[in-house]
């Protein structure tokens, strides 16, 4: 084998070794080029599925906060209920007092009015004064009224 020969195949030998370090480093190049535009989509796509959850994050944060407004409402609500249910009792027990008092008033009318007594010493029921719900007339009359004469 004479030198050119070998020259000429270490030649083609490195050409090829060139050739193929040329294909190989191309190719990494355009797979790294793909890669990065692959992550580029994925980060768009991950971009706009991070807009809509934070979209979804406020819509679950401002019901939250709806909530917590119709929970305060619901204990104010609740709160004055309970006080107006005291008012109420408050008011029965005076209420009770006072129609205690007014029997009592009757009961001492009674026993001092000569004509109250109908049968022996019982006390009559005189149900146009007594027990009479507030707001109802009942019968109820004034003095009686006098004529003039003229």
């Amino acid at each position: 084998m004479t030198t050119s020969t070998i020259v000429l195949i270490v030649v083609i030998a490195v050409a090829a070794i060139l050739a193929i370090a040329a294909i190989a480093w191309v190719a990494r190049n355009k797979r790294t080029q793909h890669r990065r535009v692959e992550a580029g989509d994925i980060r768009d796509k991950a971009t706009d599925a991070s807009h809509r959850v934070g979209q979804r994050e406020a819509l679950a944060d401002e019901t939250a906060a709806k909530a917590r407004v119709a929970q305060a409402e619901a204990d104010a609500k609740a709160a004055h209920a309970k006080g107006l249910q005291h008012q109420a009792q408050v008011r029965r027990s005076d209420a009770a007092s006072a129609r205690d008092e007014v029997d009592q008033e009757f009961e001492r009318a009674d026993k001092i009015d000569p004509d109250t007594h109908t049968n022996g010493d019982t006390p009559r029921e005189d149900s146009e004064t007594r027990q009479t719900p507030q707001g109802t007339p009942a019968g109820k009359q004034g003095p009686p009224s006098m004529h003039r004469a003229g």
